[in-house]
């Protein structure tokens, strides 16, 4: 994407046009019929910008009630099933070379095949071309790409006893080989206790301070930028009951930029906490 000083007017032009068809008109409040409450969600936005942008240790937002509750309770009821047998989960178990665990007990459904109709139609809608634009408002970064193939995406499921290792995501996407810009991840966990664990950590560059660390109730979203050092997981095992499952549903956005100038574009970049090191 060329710098906004080296667009012609042409280009400006087009940009502005696109943005108002779809930043200002939407559907009357009597007639919408979509789970996210699009304007509402512009204003968050366009409000929480400047926060999102600004925020430590790098930048990223969480929204409370983040849908309606009669959207949440629907897409929550959507929710597949581990036991399921008629759905190919992926059961991501991943070691670090020394045998440390990096991700435990995590089930991975990112086909949209085996995904009801309200899930399905929820994530086009935070895939849609509309949501990208509201994502460029708040984040501030622009020509934004919604990931259709769910790379690392879709629905999340952690066991009790499992943990997600603090790390740094992919930056290239193996498929469509653009650039990972954006992570948003919303929480599906009802009734969830502090005493769980579970929280979300974010850590600053050195590793050396969790900076945030967010509890990932119901209807909880957390948005952040994804870079070459924006360390975040949840590292300590789960403590809910067996049978509760830390729940989200997690996209991931991308530029056409170049690739980052970084050898690991592929891989996960995991890290130890400081009382792990010696």
């Amino acid at each position: 994407m060329p710098p906004e000083d080296e667009l012609t007017q042409a280009e400006r032009i087009m940009r502005v046009m696109l943005q108002k068809r779809f930043l200002q008109h939407f559907p009357t409040e009597a007639a919408r019929d979509t789970f996210l409450d699009f304007p509402r969600f512009l204003d968050i936005a366009k409000s929480r910008s400047a926060e999102y942008q600004n925020a430590k240790p790098f930048p990223h937002v969480v929204i409370d009630d983040f849908l309606p509750p009669e959207s949440f309770e629907r897409i929550h009821a959507a929710l597949p099933d581990v036991h399921d047998e008629r759905i190919h989960w992926g059961n991501l178990t991943t070691k670090l070379d020394d045998g440390r665990m990096a991700q435990a007990n995590k089930h991975h459904l990112d086909n949209l095949l085996f995904m009801q109709p309200d899930l399905r139609l929820f994530l086009g809608e935070i895939n849609c071309g509309p949501f990208t634009l509201m994502l460029q408002e708040l984040t501030g970064i622009e020509a934004l790409v919604a990931d259709n193939l769910l790379q690392g995406g879709g629905v999340h499921m952690v066991e009790r006893g499992g943990l997600l290792r603090v790390h740094a995501d992919y930056r290239l996407h193996p498929n469509l080989y653009l650039n990972r810009e954006v992570n948003l991840l919303l929480y599906m966990n009802k009734d969830w206790q502090e005493d769980y664990g579970g929280h979300l950590e974010l850590w600053n560059d050195d590793m050396s301070e969790c900076v945030q660390r967010i509890l990932p109730i119901a209807n909880r979203c957390v948005i952040f930028n994804t870079t070459d050092d924006s360390y975040h997981g949840h590292p300590h095992p789960l403590t809910c009951p067996t049978g509760t499952m830390r729940q989200s549903i997690a996209t991931y956005y991308f530029t056409a930029k170049r690739p980052p100038t970084t050898e690991r574009v592929f891989g996960t970049d995991w890290q130890n906490l400081p009382s792990e090191r010696d």
